[in-house]
Formats: structure tokens, sequence, C-alpha cells
């Protein structure tokens, strides 16, 4: 056993502060900040492996965290889970929302949140958004956490893309008499083309995708385009 000894040492002396800041967090911290911490920690595991391959351990490690206490904080792995992806997801569109506000108008903002939508680094987003689309049919979600959260993202996004119309028909930009079904139109037409530019089937670049929307945009409101 002594061969053994100075290892064992060294492996206490390195648990041991982290085992220590650890417990002070705990004390300090309220249950909120935990929470948020374990939420924020499962995120890039979803971008990176997919919903269906995080488990709590996982977020544990990923969090600096033991498992107890993630359970401690979270009834299941899928109340984390659902977390982790409204969080992305209100992010995301927190900042197409800030971009489309600087704008001048109703076309110039479309069009930023179009470019924002269809870029190399939001496929990322489009992966955690399809995953989390499809979670809300599965087993595994009893209460409807991801369906009822989804319902909700999409009620933001209509609204969001409904007030930009509004906005340009208000400055005599668009010519529109049903914003809220150009809208669905709108929403489903970007909902296609992502899905089918993260699985390349047919083959779709970012500069094509946004074309699509962009002729939809000044097929239905009468605009010049880009």
């Amino acid at each position: 056993m002594a061969p053994h000894h100075p290892e064992d040492v060294r492996v206490k002396a390195a648990r041991t502060p982290r085992r220590a800041v650890a417990a002070a967090d705990r004390t300090r911290q309220p249950t909120e900040v935990r929470r948020r911490l374990i939420v924020e920690a499962a995120v890039p595991l979803i971008a990176e492996r997919g919903y269906a391959s995080v488990g709590v351990r996982d977020v544990a490690a990923a969090a600096g965290v033991s498992v107890g206490t993630v359970t401690y904080h979270f009834g299941s792995v899928q109340e984390i889970l659902s977390e982790a992806m409204v969080l992305n997801i209100e992010r995301y569109y927190a900042a197409l929302n800030d971009a489309a506000e600087e704008a001048s108008g109703g076309a110039e903002a479309l069009r930023l949140l179009i470019d924002a939508l269809f870029t190399q680094d939001t496929d990322r987003h489009w992966r955690m958004w399809f995953d989390y689309w499809s979670a809300g049919d599965r087993d595994q979600d009893p209460e409807q956490a991801f369906a009822g959260g989804q319902a909700k993202r999409y009620e933001d996004w209509h609204g969001q893309i409904r007030a930009l119309v509004e906005r340009g028909v208000v400055d005599g930009e668009f010519v529109c008499a049903d914003p809220a079904g150009f809208t669905v139109r709108f929403a489903a037409l970007s909902d296609g083309l992502a899905l089918q530019r993260l699985r390349q089937a047919p083959p779709l670049s970012t500069e094509d995708a946004r074309r699509h929307m962009y002729r939809l945009v000044e097929t239905e409101l009468g605009t010049g385009g880009r």
C-alpha cells in the first residue's frame, strides 16, 4: 500500500478545496441561482449530443455539482432539459427581437430577422429547436412540459412576426390584409427551410434559405425585396 499513499494524499488534497467551495456556494446561493447554474450547464450538452443522450450524471458533471444536488432541485432530467431548451430558445428570439426593434422600419426588421434565422451559427439553435419539437411527443413527458413550453414559444414567435408586419403596414411599407395568415406562412416556411438545411436533403445553403424567405415577404407584402 505504501507506493500508493502519496498518490492518495495528492488526490485528497486536490479534491478537498473543490468540496469546500461547493459547500460554500450551496450556503450562500439561493435555490433559483443553483437551479439556473444546472440549467445553464445543460444547454451546451443538449446542443452537442441531443436531448435523448443527456442524463442526470452528465448535467451534474458539467455543472460541477453532485448528482444529489441536481435531483434535489429537479424532479427529473426531463425538467432540466425542458428548462434548458426554453432558456436557449428565449435567448435566441430575444436577440432577434432586439435587432428588429433597432431597425428603421418593418421591412428592414423582417430582413434582419431573416438574416439572423439562417447563418452557420444558428444551425445549433435549429438542432435544439427540432429536438425540443419532437420531445413533446415522447412517452417520458407525461406532464406535457415540452409540448406546453413549445406552444408558448410559438405563440411568442408568431406575435413577434405579426408585430413587425403590422408596423410595416402602419408605416406604409407593406400592404397586407391578413397579418395573421402571413405570420403562419412565414413561421412555417422558416421551420421547413431550417429542417431541410440541417438534413441537407436536398442540399440548401443559408443564402438560398434567405432568398426563399425574402421572396415570401416580397410576394405577400408588396415590398421590393432586399
